[in-house]
């Protein structure tokens, strides 16, 4: 995958998420969540994220319905389209950069990934921690 998260410090442990068996994750990628504790890769840039994804889940595991998930730690991102700056909330940038990539978030974003940590120009790598929320503003 290009792009993927890899980290740098273990701050939590990976708990499990219940996955589709016909899917596949692959490890380092940035995950949505829906309801009940179900992730998959991250798709838009209003996904609620369920974290990282610990290690790869393959489609042809038919037997494997669950993978686990960072929900904290620091990572090395990549910046989305405009880069990222130091100490500003980041959320996934899916529409104007390509998977997998983080910008900072726009006034009022409800799906936070986690804190920059580091600034960065669009495509370079710089670490963040991840901490994902969400919130209802509106």
């Amino acid at each position: 995958m290009a792009d993927e998260a890899v980290l740098k410090v273990e701050t939590d442990l990976p708990i499990n998420f219940t996955c589709a068996s016909g899917t596949t994750i692959e490890k380092g990628a940035i995950c949505m969540m829906s309801d009940v504790m179900t992730a998959a890769t991250s798709t838009g840039d209003t996904d609620i994220v369920a974290g990282i994804a610990q290690s790869e889940k393959l489609a042809a595991e038919t037997s494997q319905t669950s993978i686990a998930i960072y929900r904290g730690g620091i990572f090395r991102g990549t910046a989305g389209v405009a880069g990222v700056v130091f100490g500003e909330p980041l959320v996934t940038d899916s529409t104007t950069s390509g998977a997998n990539r983080l910008v900072k978030a726009a006034i009022n974003a409800e799906n936070i990934v986690g804190v920059c940590l580091e600034t960065a120009a669009t495509g370079d790598t710089f670490l963040f921690e991840l901490n994902p929320f969400a919130a209802t503003l509106a």
